[in-house]
């Protein structure tokens, strides 16, 4: 009796809501762009974030060419490229022996990159949605499917169950979505990366190229992204016990005093103009690329996107710019079966789900591939066999290569008439 009350009273606490279209889950770059790509093809997503506001942890982003593509399908191309410069080369220095080499940040048919504020592109998708498109301070604790094409209830840790006809996970490398999925957990690549703003209100002075700084088992960057804010970065190999601790304060001490003062004095310099605020330390992990290919990244109308979906290390540049690719893809797919249909009819938006997972699963498995090899290679190991592998068959012959990955097209979302709009 007790057993029934108690049961009856959790019920009564549920606060439901009506159906939904399609919920996004995480309401980062992936969620986001996916949002807007939804909206531009007519349908209305609701982004579902933990965090009580937008989320600006890394605080800066390189976007190569393929980013820059999905970003101009997206509509707010424009509202970026006006803002920040492109980067053209990178001047790589060994600590050890002293020596620079030049190295290009072209594509074969592309510009280089350019590195952004997280916030502004975070900012930029946001804006393109309609109001209370994001619901913010939304963790989910369940997901409970009610057929094998949904569609879904999704219980909220405040109590709200919210149920969708379409569910997208893009909640990161701990993806609950993917989780649900059956994916396995992402692995540890053995090393951590730490990333942050340095601010100098005078003004920097600073070449605007990207200057990396290697030594063994640890590479530092400064990349300017105006005349007084620089991005900065370092990654490092973290054998068991030996990872950096502590409060922001701390960890800028540890990364001056047992890491910048092997790296020219530049890079200390940046360290100390660090905004605290922005500073994020983090093991980097991947999901290894077999589990990708052969592992359920979609059931029914459940899928994944982004970091929830191929987790990969940041040596290539890619997580964001493969997460921008990601939303276009699947935007593409169901707006495609959305405007066929004049509507979301559950099987051919599981169909419409496939075909996007076909896309996107072995250009990704690649993706994290080359961008653990290119983190492998870069973090200089000792002897000079691995030195000339780097400096002689890497940065001469492999990263080109590798590079041309940014030369991509995800292509464009479909068009649609006025009848066709959700409203």
């Amino acid at each position: 009796m007790r057993d029934g009350k108690l049961k009856r009273s959790e019920r009564e606490m549920e606060k439901m809501v009506p159906e939904e279209e399609i919920v996004i889950v995480g309401g980062g770059i992936a969620g986001l762009a996916t949002a807007v790509a939804l909206q531009r093809v007519g349908i209305r997503a609701l982004v579902l974030e933990r965090s009580d506001g937008l989320r600006a942890t890394g605080a800066a982003l390189g976007l190569f060419p393929n980013a820059w593509r999905a970003l101009d399908a997206l509509g707010v191309a424009h509202k970026l490229t006006a803002v920040y410069a492109v980067r053209k080369k990178a001047y790589v220095t060994d600590v050890a022996t002293g020596a620079v080499q030049e190295v290009s940040l072209m594509g074969n048919n592309s510009d280089g990159p350019i590195t952004v504020h997280r916030k502004a592109l975070l900012e930029s998708l946001a804006e393109e949605l309609p109001r209370n498109s994001i619901r913010f301070s939304s963790k989910p604790i369940s997901i409970e499917a009610q057929g094998q094409e949904g569609p879904y209830a999704i219980r909220l840790e405040d109590g709200t169950v919210i149920t969708t006809k379409v569910l997208i996970g893009c909640d990161g490398v701990n993806s609950f979505v993917a989780r649900k999925l059956g994916l396995t957990q992402p692995v540890n690549s053995g090393r951590s990366a730490l990333v942050a703003l340095a601010v100098f209100p005078e003004g920097h002075g600073v070449r605007e190229d990207v200057q990396q700084f290697v030594d063994v088992g640890k590479r530092g960057g400064i990349v300017p992204l105006n005349d007084k804010e620089i991005y900065w970065f370092l990654t490092f190999n973290t054998p068991k016990g030996e990872a950096m601790t502590g409060d922001p304060e701390q960890i800028q001490k540890q990364v001056i005093e047992n890491y910048a003062k092997d790296f020219p004095p530049i890079y200390a310099e940046v360290v100390r103009h660090c905004d605290l605020s922005t500073l994020n330390l983090a093991p980097l992990r991947l999901r290894l690329p077999w589990d990708l290919i052969f592992g359920n990244v979609s059931k029914g109308n459940m899928t994944v996107a982004g970091d929830a979906m191929h987790p990969m290390t940041p040596d290539l540049g890619q997580g964001g710019c493969s997460a921008l690719e990601d939303a276009v893809v699947l935007g593409r797919h169901i707006g495609k079966s959305f405007i066929d249909n004049r509507r979301l009819v559950p099987g051919a938006v599981a169909r419409a789900i496939e075909e996007y997972v076909k896309e996107r699963r072995w250009r990704t498995a690649w993706l994290i591939t080359g961008s653990y090899i290119s983190g492998w290679a870069q973090l200089r190991g000792e002897g000079w066999l691995m030195k000339m592998f780097r400096d002689v068959i890497f940065y001469r012959f492999l990263f080109k290569r590798l590079i041309g990955i940014a030369d991509y097209d995800c292509g464009k979302l479909p068009l649609l008439d006025d009848q066709n709009k959700i409203q």
